[in-house]
């Protein structure tokens, strides 16, 4: 009873929500109220018939009424609080200033909303025509329009998602979902993720839900070319902010303090955290820097990349926050985790992983633990076809490196003497993702098996020197 209680006060606060309506009448009718759940169903127009004869997953249906009547406690809570400062108020008012307390006063207030709720069980049309919000039109409005992405299939994560746009409040916006497929313990984020569906909260505080997967909505999905277009967009840019985010927070680990402007991250040798820039980054250097300060909602202590992967497998732990609040989507730093039973290096943001390469290691002789890339070196020693290729990456003040080789035929194999060997694409790839102070993992059983490297490198433009002439490396290839 007391879930029809908060989705009658939810109803009564957002009459035209015709998603409440209709968990109202499921609430009814689980109950045996038939007649009370038949006039909620009425009241849901549309929605009644779209979950009743779709697909549309049941666990999302659950994932919004847990919203719903989260809701509905959080303002009861709210509520409680302010009748007992009112209350203590009017109290201290009393003793302070009895001459002008009129007798009775404690006994007939009543704060604004206290009954909100109602003594009947349905709701009467009077009663909500009554509280419907003055000047509520019908008039279109232009969406704002997001992305973000989750396991593809994840009604759970959809449902969240929709529970955040509903206590968000935030009317006029649309959110495009894009899927990830589940390898293991990883969510696999490729180019071009396919669209699975579109959430939509309407000026008048309905939510519209459309599914671009045929089997879901039993139905064709609209044409969504150029939504799919700007989607690609969207992710080409998260990943150039994931690898600022992550160079912001290195150096403010390294230096007790964000970086003040981009020319702190861009330097010559030893000051080069970033390989290089592109547009979308010099462009995120401020919000960015502003969320990643002292306060901001968002900000968590770091855990191990594999523990996080590990947390589970509906999105809670994945290091993705959906670029909420101002954060972006990859919220963890990126993480270099290697595996030595698999020759997999791969490149991940809490249990999202966004690269996966293969490398030549040592075997026994490649150490396992945590490290951090201290040094990131172009034309390691001078050349560019030598025994460390043309990038290397030192592993925190020991003789071990992530770098290219001149032997591509040992990737794969254990033939070095404890460093990790890659193509040259590949490190050259990496150098440009992986920020100065990248923390790097080394274990076993970690990682799939399936590379996952993208058509188009990453590549940003590259300025100061990172070549470090002055010393001779002595890494143990």
């Amino acid at each position: 009873m007391k879930n029809i209680q908060h989705l009658k006060a939810y109803v009564q606060m957002h009459p035209d929500n015709k998603m409440a309506w209709y968990l109202l009448g499921k609430e009814y009718y689980k109950n045996g109220q038939h007649g009370k759940a038949n006039y909620c169903f009425n009241q849901s127009g549309e929605v009644y018939e779209a979950f009743e004869h779709s697909k549309v997953p049941a666990e999302m249906l659950r994932e919004y009424e847990d919203g719903l009547l989260q809701a509905g406690r959080e303002r009861d809570r709210k509520r409680k609080k302010i009748r007992r400062a009112l209350m203590a108020l009017i109290l201290l008012l009393l003793v302070v200033i009895p001459s002008a307390a009129a007798p009775g006063l404690v006994g007939q207030w009543e704060p604004a909303g206290a009954s909100a709720a109602g003594d009947s069980d349905v709701i009467d049309p009077v009663e909500v025509s009554a509280i419907a919000k003055p000047g509520n039109s019908q008039t279109p409005v232009k969406s704002k329009l997001a992305f973000t992405a989750v396991e593809g299939g994840g009604a759970s994560s959809a449902g969240k998602l929709l529970v955040t746009m509903l206590g968000g409040e935030q009317t006029g916006s649309k959110t495009a979902v894009l899927g990830m497929k589940r390898q293991g313990q990883w969510l696999i984020w490729k180019k071009r993720l396919p669209l699975i569906s579109a959430l939509e909260m309407k000026s008048d505080g309905a939510v519209e839900y459309q599914s671009f997967e045929p089997a879901v909505c039993n139905c064709k999905p609209p044409e969504h070319g150029e939504l799919a277009k700007q989607a690609g967009e969207w992710q080409d840019a998260q990943e150039e902010q994931a690898v600022l985010w992550s160079a912001m927070k290195a150096y403010q680990s390294a230096k007790g303090k964000l970086p003040d402007s981009l020319k702190d991250l861009t330097g010559p040798f030893p000051g080069n955290w970033l390989g290089g820039v592109t547009p979308t980054m010099k462009q995120a250097f401020k919000p960015l820097r502003a969320a990643a300060s002292p306060g901001a909602r968002g900000n968590q202590p770091e855990q191990p990349a594999a523990s996080q992967a590990a947390q589970g497998a509906d999105g809670s732990g994945s290091g993705a926050s959906g670029g909420t609040q101002g954060q972006p989507f990859f919220a963890s730093p990126l993480t270099i985790i290697i595996d030595k039973q698999t020759h997999r290096l791969a490149v991940v943001s809490g249990s999202v992983m966004l690269r996966n390469y293969e490398v030549g290691l040592g075997g026994d002789r490649t150490p396992e633990g945590r490290f951090a890339i201290s040094d990131k070196v172009v034309n390691p020693n001078g050349h560019d076809n030598g025994e460390f290729g043309s990038r290397g990456m030192q592993l925190s003040d020991t003789n071990y490196a992530i770098h290219g080789t001149n032997d591509l035929n040992s990737i794969g194999k254990d033939e070095s003497l404890g460093c990790i060997r890659m193509r040259r694409g590949d490190v050259e790839e990496l150098f440009a993702l992986a920020p100065k102070g990248t923390k790097v993992e080394i274990s076993r059983g970690v990682l799939p098996a399936e590379l996952l490297m993208p058509k188009e490198r990453f590549s940003p433009a590259t300025s100061e020197n990172q070549t470090n002439p002055h010393k001779k490396y002595h890494w143990l290839n």
